[in-house]
Order: C-alpha cells, then sequence, then structure tokens
C-alpha cells in the first residue's frame, strides 16, 4: 500500500505522541509502591514502546529516501 509523505508525517507524529505515553506509563507503574505487581503491564508497555520505536525508524527512512530521491 502507498501512502504520501505527509501522511507517513502524521503517522510519525501520532507514535511520537504514543511513546511519550507509553514512556509516562511505565514511569508510573514502576514508581509505584510495588512495581512488581504491575511487571506485566510494564512489559507489555515496554513491548509496545520498542514496536512503536521501529515504526517510527522505518518511517523515518521511507521519508529519507524519498527527500534523497526527490532532490
Amino acid at each position: 500500500m502507498a501512502y504520501t509523505t505527509e501522511e507517513l508525517a502524521e503517522a510519525k507524529r501520532q507514535i511520537d505522541s504514543t511513546l511519550r505515553k507509553l514512556r509516562e506509563v511505565v514511569r508510573t507503574l514502576e514508581a509505584k509502591e510495588r512495581p512488581e505487581r504491575y511487571r506485566s503491564q510494564i512489559t507489555l508497555a515496554e513491548r509496545r514502546i520498542k514496536a512503536f520505536e521501529i515504526a517510527n525508524y522505518l518511517i523515518e527512512e521511507v521519508i529519507k529516501s524519498r527527500q534523497s530521491t526527490a532532490g
């Protein structure tokens, strides 16, 4: 499926926003009195963070490649 550069940039903005929220969730859960009780939620959030970081990287690479071929 083909996406415009604008669509990719917007997807990246949304991912960045979600990443900030997920990182805050991890910090909040780890700061609780008994963070071991939240281990599964922390692990899930960390895995989602990694997945979104990969998606962000791939989006950035596509945008960069389009910019280098357009210039």
